[in-house]
């Protein structure tokens, strides 16, 4: 029997290892089922060289929890170990390592994201003692235990052994009681290893039998060894790759495509990447993408590892080249993490920019579900912007769907303006602002669908990387100005007269905004009374209201253009013999057009709009 003291750098580095070492105190599963994986598949490789001659015999992993004593068991019948590779790896190396890592993190415990190779000691988050029992594939080796129950005291024996491999006991501490149970170790066992490359074992499978589930002679297997990522994309069907979504993501809506990553140089990563349907605006489920290392679960918070927008994917990433040890902020800086993240935009664009060249009506039949996607990635990563440009769809309220360079064919000849300009006209609500829709259309232009809620910004990104183009909102003007070809007459009007109109104007219009009244010549054709909203005062509130850092044009009022059509026939009637002075507060005729414009505008409530009705009545009669 030896005893000693394990080579620690500080004498309470067991209560630091509980408190500190992980904040999720569950991942002790993941650390010593991977412990169990690495013996194994060294086992393996030493059997291919031919280092090992003996059987391999069933390399299964096996869990067991006894919920009357308090134990966990993780058996391996990997490589083993001797006395002396205990006193090296536990004793000298990990927890002398440990130490140290804990020394050099001490200030930064909360933001580490996981800590592969000094996985052992994370047993004792949960343990108020832990046991090994090992023996050694090597011929002529004895079996040994080693205890220690939290101390830096530990005490190594002669075991009876007989199987080659490793069993690792945990012996729960009060806190931790609530591990021994099956349920809650095979939600884990499904977290944190359904994927692993060796099977791993826990009870047996039941079946329902008199009334009740009972056990039967066949092992519960709980993970699949070869999961579709790590298989050949020759070998597949999409099928194959639907059922693995299904698996992945239970009583999700089917996906519209995937991409099956592989790349071996100059780093390893192997994947599925899935587009879902985000359709319901920002309604997002992020964090989906599962990152593993080497078949393991890591984390499902992938934002430091790929671009934010890829964050809206599905999927599965896998990587042994992604650093696992350091702080969530150094990853950022990673040269590795930063090719990988480049590596994934290309290829999700390369997929994209192939299925709109090879399948054009599937390409279009599906972009109302990606549009969301790949505009937030166009304006917040630009190589994914550069490549997008070619393959990004504009959608007008005729339902047609054009690239940008042929939707700008389209437009040029009607809507050119007098400054070579290409002006696109876009609405964000269909059916509130069909009028105006309307009246563009009957000028022969051709209006676009702007309707999720970044397309604020993302036509400010649009006016900059298309030449030449500026983009209106189809009712930021009366239809005729929205191109303007030339300059029309101005309505001539002194400034007391102006102030004299807009003081008129705002005692009839509500309270609650703020108007710039102005009279001009619209043509007798258009409505007497115009209301529209600045394109740029209203683009920066909609961007402030999606938390653009523009809070305080958000703050400010509504602001409105009220325009009096001086060519229009009611305007002419209103003002009578007086001119602009005709114009008066009182006067039913304009409160009725100054109200129709309201209504128009979804401006007109309450009693205003009951005033209005029956004032309506009044007229009819």
């Amino acid at each position: 029997m030896t005893k000693g003291k394990i080579g620690v750098t500080t004498e309470n580095i067991f209560p630091v290892i509980k408190k500190f070492l992980y904040s999720d105190h569950d991942i002790f599963l993941r650390e010593l089922v991977a412990n169990a994986v690495d013996a194994t598949q060294k086992l393996k490789a030493l059997e291919g060289t031919g280092d090992f001659k003996g059987e391999l015999g069933d390399l299964a992993i096996r869990i067991e929890v006894d919920d009357k004593a308090k134990t966990i068991k993780i058996t391996d019948r990997g490589i083993g170990m001797t006395e002396e590779e205990v006193d090296k790896y536990i004793n000298q190396i990990a927890f002398s390592s440990a130490g140290e890592f804990l020394e050099k993190y001490k200030d930064k415990a909360g933001s580490i994201i996981g800590h592969f190779g000094l996985g052992f000691y994370s047993a004792f988050m949960v343990s108020q003692k832990v046991r090994i029992e090992s023996l050694s594939w090597q011929e002529g080796a004895k079996a040994v235990k080693w205890e220690c129950n939290g101390e830096p005291d530990f005490t190594m024996t002669s075991s009876k052994k007989e199987d080659r491999g490793t069993t690792v006991t945990l012996f729960l501490d009060a806190d931790s009681e609530d591990f021994a149970s099956e349920a809650r170790i095979g939600s884990l066992l499904h977290k944190y290893c359904q994927f692993m490359p060796i099977p791993i074992v826990m009870g047996k499978q039941k079946e329902w039998k008199d009334g009740k589930y009972v056990d039967t002679d066949k092992d519960n297997v709980i993970n699949d060894t070869e999961p579709l990522w790590t298989r050949k994309p020759a070998d597949l069907k999409d099928e194959d790759y639907k059922t693995f979504y299904n698996k992945l993501y239970p009583m999700q809506e089917d996906p519209l495509f995937y991409i099956h990553l592989n790349v071996d140089y100059p780093f390893n990563l192997t994947g599925i990447l899935y587009f879902p349907k985000i359709k319901d605006k920002l309604e997002i489920n992020r964090n989906r993408i599962q990152l593993y290392c080497n078949q393991m679960f890591v984390t499902d918070s992938v934002e430091n590892i790929v671009p934010e927008f890829l964050t809206l994917l599905h999927g599965v990433i896998d990587s042994p080249d992604i650093p696992l040890n350091v702080s969530r902020s150094y990853l950022q800086e990673d040269a590795n993490v930063k090719k990988i993240a480049s590596y994934i935009t290309r290829k999700v664009a390369d997929r994209l920019e192939e299925i709109s060249k090879n399948d054009k009506e599937e390409f279009e039949s599906k972009w109302d579900n990606l549009k969301l996607f790949i505009e937030y990635g166009m304006l917040t990563e630009e190589k994914f912007c550069e490549r997008a440009l070619k393959f990004a769809l504009l959608k007008n309220t005729e339902g047609q769907y054009f690239n940008y360079e042929d939707y700008a064919e389209k437009i040029r000849e009607a809507q050119t303006d007098k400054d070579k300009k290409l002006v696109h006209l876009y609405c964000t609500d269909p059916v509130a602002q069909y009028p105006q829709i309307e009246a563009a259309k009957a000028l022969g232009y051709d209006v676009l669908v702007f309707d999720s809620p970044i397309d604020a910004h993302f036509v400010g990104l649009l006016e900059g990387k298309l030449k030449d183009s500026v983009f209106k909102r189809v009712d930021a003007d009366a239809a005729d100005r929205l191109v303007v070809k030339e300059e029309r007459a101005k309505f001539e009007i002194s400034e007391d007269d102006a102030k004299y109109v807009q003081g008129v104007f705002e005692e009839i219009l509500p309270k609650e905004n703020r108007y710039d009244v102005k009279m001009e010549n619209l043509g007798e054709e258009a409505s007497p009374i115009l209301i529209t909203q600045s394109e740029f005062m209203r683009r920066y509130r909609d961007m402030a209201a999606l938390g653009g850092g523009m809070n305080f044009y958000g703050e400010m009022p509504e602001s409105y253009t009220i325009t009096v059509n001086a060519e229009n026939p009611v305007v002419k009637k209103i003002m009578g013999d007086n001119g602009v002075r005709g114009i008066m507060a009182d006067n039913t005729l304009l409160k009725q057009v100054t109200d129709l414009a309201l209504l128009s505008n979804g401006l007109l409530k309450g009693k205003a709009l009951a005033d209005f009705i029956r004032r309506s009545e009044e007229l009819l009669h």
